[in-house]
């Protein structure tokens, strides 16, 4: 039975523990702030409640796993998990409107065709049966196996089997990045153009730079559907940090860690804020860039051949609205508005500033969900907007993301009893990521840059695990990433990776 330390009660780190301890290691989480779930926290005031990570759960198998695989309660048992319908709504700038089922490929390309007109859903599912071919090729080294030691084959080889278009007088031209998938294959309609776009968007990428690979983004929505929990996303963290509970893995709060200790050229234990010392024979680390070299400065922790961490990621402005009136019945959970100028909302958000753009996209979750509200006669809207790292957000910025919240939640002005703003400086103070940067998940091609650094590192018995290291950013990548890193652990250099 082994010692193991863990920095950070995230849902990656979290995740690594549970199967730490019912392999039968000692597990202790040291977490800096109150509380368990990372990114994954919550926000109540006056009875309402309101998620400050994501809303939707993809790929809820990675969780069953961790449940199947960690006792005997099933994840269904432990929260109350729900596929929203329709998946999501998307209003286009020129006013057209579509509701897009939960993982139906067939209805779908029907809703597209009845909204958008005839062809436009041929045209998605021929670009989704493309996105399949990534998905194969990719999922088990990007999702399921520890990174490759030669993993600039995935940076290196385009798993995307674009089309070749013929173009007149001009050599023949394929799509390598995600703009270029949506403008040459979806016949040129804006609104799908834009459809796609928003994958990328919402993962914090540029779609003008993102790989053509990125298309594994709405597959993975659009094939295994998107999941809501009952009472919020915050419960998901609640039975995951149960569950440690369960296997006997010790939490202690308020313990910031602020060096991890080393003996004879391994990790060795972690020493907290006020000098105690805490020895273990592994320690995990969840933690943000810059972070995890802190603990141990003056050692390299990656090699010169390793994946550099991603850089210069965006953040997310959330604006947390409390509603009078009860919320209408054909409301959906999910709406994103888009913005009436893409490529000014692309310049703001990629070109280096900090403003937040004038007029951006906006995501708007309506949750269906009588425990987010004080009484039936009540709503709790979430917007959120995607913004660069270290935006400075303006009360005008706010109004402006309030208004476009308005096209999915009529008359939510004269509703509006009060609203909190999350600006990139809180998710800077939870998480710790320089200027409020949320990971992307890993992508292949693109010269690796969307790849994200190993969970082993140089140092004997130090582990990475959550969403800066390998898979990287979102709620199933970071299941994935705790079930990597205890397995490394568990059966060392022999681990080829989850069943």
């Amino acid at each position: 039975m082994a010692r193991i330390a863990v920095i950070g009660a995230g849902m990656g780190a979290m995740a690594a523990a549970a199967r730490l301890a019912v392999a039968g290691h000692r597990v202790a989480v040291y977490e800096r702030s109150s509380t368990y779930g990372g990114a994954l926290g919550g926000f109540a005031r006056d009875g309402f409640s309101f998620d400050t990570g994501p809303g939707l759960l993809q790929l809820p198998a990675v969780y069953r796993d961790l449940f199947i695989k960690t006792g005997k309660q099933p994840l269904e048992d432990a929260v109350g998990l729900t596929q929203v319908e329709p998946a999501v709504r998307h209003v286009f700038a020129d006013g057209t409107a579509v509701d897009l089922p939960n993982a139906r490929r067939g209805g779908i390309a029907d809703a597209l065709d009845a909204a958008l007109g005839q062809g436009s859903g041929a045209h998605w599912s021929a670009f989704m049966n493309r996105a399949r071919e990534a998905w194969d090729r990719t999922r088990r080294p990007l999702l399921e196996e520890p990174l490759w030691p030669n993993w600039r084959i995935l940076a290196d080889r385009e798993p995307y089997p674009a089309v070749v278009r013929r173009r007149m007088l001009r050599k023949d031209v394929t799509a390598t990045t995600l703009s270029e998938v949506a403008t040459l294959e979806l016949g040129g309609d804006p609104r799908l153009v834009a459809l796609l776009e928003q994958y990328a968007l919402t993962s914090g990428l540029d779609p003008r730079t993102a790989p053509a690979s990125a298309a594994v983004l709405p597959y993975m929505e659009q094939t295994f559907g998107a999941w809501a929990v009952r009472g919020g996303m915050r419960e998901l963290a609640r039975a995951v940090y149960e569950r440690c509970l369960q296997r006997k893995v010790a939490f202690e709060f308020d313990a910031p860690v602020t060096r991890i200790v080393e003996k004879d050229g391994r990790a060795a234990g972690v020493e907290l804020a006020g000098g105690r010392v805490e020895e273990a024979d592994f320690v995990v680390a969840g933690v943000a860039p810059g972070v995890l070299e802190a603990l141990l400065p003056g050692r390299a922790l990656r090699g010169e051949d390793d994946v550099p961490p991603p850089s210069a990621l965006p953040s997310r402005l959330t604006v947390f609205l409390a509603l009078r009136g009860a919320r209408p019945g054909d409301t959906p959970h999910r709406t994103v508005v888009h913005t009436a100028d893409r490529d000014a909302e692309l310049a703001s958000l990629f070109g280096g500033g900090t403003a937040v753009t004038e007029r951006p996209t906006v995501t708007v979750l309506c949750p269906d969900d009588a425990s987010v509200v004080p009484d039936p006669d009540h709503e709790a809207v979430t917007v959120v907007v995607t913004v660069a790292r270290g935006a400075r957000v303006t009360d005008a910025d706010v109004e402006r993301v309030v208004d476009a919240a308005g096209q999915a939640v009529p008359g939510l002005r004269d509703r509006l009893l009060w609203h909190e703003v999350r600006t990139p400086s809180d998710v800077a103070e939870a998480t710790g990521a320089d200027g409020g940067s949320v990971p992307a998940p890993a992508l292949a091609a693109a010269a690796g840059r969307l790849l994200h650094p190993s969970n082993s590192t140089l140092v004997p018995g130090l582990f990475a695990v959550g969403g800066w290291s390998h898979p990287g950013g979102g709620l199933p990548h970071a299941g994935m990433s705790g079930a990597l890193a205890a397995g490394l652990i568990v059966e060392g250099a022999d681990f080829r990776g989850s069943q």
